[in-house]
């Protein structure tokens, strides 16, 4: 445990970013898992799963979340699976 006052500090602030950034993760990574059981189950929302799986990445990108060639690879494997 930290003595020093600020660094007592960053600890809590490095959990409430953890906990934001674990809910950032968890969304798109449903999107995904919910976008792929609709390309194999062949369901017309596809698209629309696809467009919402997309943004999440996007936002999990800007929050940092996400490194940039990570996120435009997931988003690629993704158009993949779409266009298939």
């Amino acid at each position: 445990m930290p003595n020093i006052k600020s660094a007592k500090k960053r600890v809590k602030i490095i959990e409430t970013k953890t906990a934001q950034n674990r809910v950032t993760k968890k969304a798109y990574k449903e999107a995904i898992k919910d976008f792929e059981v609709a390309v194999k189950d062949n369901s017309k929302n596809k698209t629309e799963l696809y467009n919402k799986a997309v943004s999440l990445i996007d936002k999990a990108w800007s929050k940092g979340v996400l490194a940039k060639n990570t996120a435009a690879r997931k988003k690629a494997g993704l158009a993949k699976l779409l266009n298939k």
